[in-house]
């Protein structure tokens, strides 16, 4: 079975930091691109950052370029996110999720970014 765990989210003024994490088992979490998806309240999901199998290639959401960073420990399973330079409009649930395309995803983290 599938599991995606993820956790470090909170509440950050803005311009605060964040670093998210995802711990997944179930599944050979190497041979998988994993991606960070998110949804604000009352919107859709959003693709945030995805990481290609391998952790070479790295692609982001206009909206998250420069401020956030994906990467991935494929020893422990693990998939994270750094969240720098946080804005108000980065105040969403956090989901990881396996795969490009498609797959399974985790419970989520919420992230809220006030003063």
């Amino acid at each position: 079975e599938v599991q995606l765990v993820e956790s470090g989210g909170g509440l950050v003024e803005p311009g605060g930091s964040l670093r998210l994490s995802c711990a997944a088992s179930g599944f050979t979490f190497s041979n998988y691109g994993m991606r960070w998806v998110r949804q604000a309240p009352g919107k859709g999901f959003e693709w945030v950052p995805s990481i290609k199998r391998g952790g070479g290639i790295k692609d982001y959401a206009s909206s998250v370029k420069g401020r956030f960073t994906i990467s991935r420990d494929d020893a422990k399973n693990m998939l994270y996110l750094q969240l720098n330079s946080l804005r108000t409009e980065d105040t969403a649930m956090y989901y990881c999720v396996r795969g490009i395309t498609g797959g399974e995803r985790g419970q989520g983290t919420q992230v809220t970014v006030s003063s």
